[in-house]
């Protein structure tokens, strides 16, 4: 499939996940007060409507990047699974009440299989959405350049 084609879907699946991440960031914001901690549920809220929105922005902005295939293909999941990630990994904290490594957001110590996947979701994340800031940034400097 041609690059520019190829590019254009991924744009347009990234504004389409971008606008459902936004609505479930809005939903779960109706959960709030039912959550074992309501303070990460708050975060749940804002990680999903912020992350969509970071998804619809960079969807807009996709055609201005200067990459090859593979790397649009990396950028694309990458910013998926560190979106969604995000959004998940906090819900999971507030509905469970884990989260050590959010303190701020009132995690505590959690137990067994949930602490262990926030935290793998949290690192795994972080990792993925700097490797997508950097991808972002080197095509948008290679059309800068262009």
């Amino acid at each position: 499939m041609n690059n520019h084609i190829q590019s254009k879907k991924y744009a347009v699946w990234l504004i389409f996940l971008g606008i459902l991440l936004f609505l479930f960031g809005l939903l779960i914001g109706l959960c709030i007060p039912m959550m074992t901690n309501p303070r990460m549920g708050l975060s749940a809220h804002l990680e999903g409507t912020m992350n969509g929105m970071f998804l619809v922005i960079l969807g807009m902005i996709w055609s201005k990047l200067i990459l090859d295939e593979k790397w649009l293909k990396r950028a694309f999941y990458l910013t998926i699974y560190g979106s969604f990630a995000n959004f998940v990994a906090v819900t999971i904290a507030a509905i469970t009440g884990a989260g050590k490594m959010m303190p701020i957001a009132g995690g505590k110590e959690g137990y067994g299989l949930a602490e262990g996947l926030i935290s793998f979701l949290l690192v795994t994340l972080a990792l993925a959405m700097i490797a997508v800031c950097c991808i972002v940034l080197t095509g948008l400097y290679k059309n800068i350049k262009h």
